[in-house]
């Protein structure tokens, strides 16, 4: 009941944040959209129709439709995300900020967007509208949703050159890209880690260390080197990234000339990191 609640909260902020970014900085400023926001916003342009009900007309008939691809779990969340983001175009239809710099706007928009959105799906739900079709590029052909709703975003986007012009078009298009990286960065983790391999001629004093002074775990792999076919130890870590100082000490005190080399990663789950979220 606890994650449940938590999930709700975070679908409401989600919701509120990017009713935000289409009220504050998208329509104050002539831009663009992506999805079926990006069709409301059109709408609006043209006939002046409210987005918040142009969005939940839209989402609404896109979720009777493409509901057999999301999960129980998922169609209950998408339907409140819609609910809510529909509520929120609405009551915020009137806020602005006094801002003339495009730059700035197009920043932010990207930034309220990517984040809205990220909460939404981080936490199980979707946006409907292009969000489904991205699941379905997901499940078939192994696309990130953040870029699938990228692809099927720029496809709309496209298609408002006629009415917002090549400058705010282009201004969109990189709006679009921000939204992204802020979305993939809330949906993948908000803590990167550092994977580390480790080839040493000292192995075993470089995975003691590690154990008895960083409290990590360390995975030892079996390998050889191709041209001199010697076998070797091969030491995986996985830390946080202030921890990777720590860890070159260690190496150079054992090995000064041992084979270091450090990967991001996200999303680390089990003993030492965070649990897995159960859906």
């Amino acid at each position: 009941m606890k994650k449940k609640l938590i999930d709700f909260l975070f679908i409401v902020a989600g919701a509120f944040i990017f009713a935000l970014a289409v009220n504050l900085f998208v329509i104050p400023n002539d831009l663009g959209e992506g999805g079926v926001t990006g069709l409301t916003i059109i709408a609006y342009y043209l006939y002046g129709w409210s987005p918040g009900l142009v969005s939940l007309v839209l989402n609404g008939f896109l979720l009777i439709v493409g509901f057999k691809f999301l999960s129980k779990n998922t169609t209950i969340y998408t339907i409140i995300a819609i609910l809510f983001n529909s509520l929120f175009l609405h009551l915020t239809s009137g806020w602005r900020i006094e801002s003339d710099e495009i730059i700035v706007n197009t920043i932010f928009g990207g930034v309220f967007a990517g984040l809205g959105i990220g909460l939404i799906i981080r936490v199980g739900g979707t946006t409907a509208g292009t969000t489904i079709l991205a699941s379905i590029t997901q499940k078939y052909l192994g696309w990130s949703i953040s870029y699938g709703l990228l692809f099927f975003d720029l496809i709309v986007v496209l298609s408002s050159y006629f009415i917002i012009g090549a400058e705010k078009l282009l201004l969109t298009i990189v709006m679009l890209y921000i939204g992204t990286k802020v979305m993939e960065f809330i949906i993948e983790g908000f803590n990167t880690k550092k994977a580390v391999t480790i080839i040493s001629k000292n192995p075993d004093k470089i995975a003691q260390q590690v154990n008895a002074v960083m409290d990590r775990g360390v995975t030892v792999y079996a390998g050889h080197g191709y041209y001199t076919k010697e076998q070797k130890d091969i030491l995986y870590v996985v830390i946080s990234s202030p921890e990777v100082v720590r860890l070159k000490k260690i190496v150079k005190a054992a090995d000064e000339h041992a084979f270091i080399a450090i990967h991001d990663v996200r999303d680390v789950f089990g003993e030492g990191f965070g649990e897995m979220a159960k859906s």
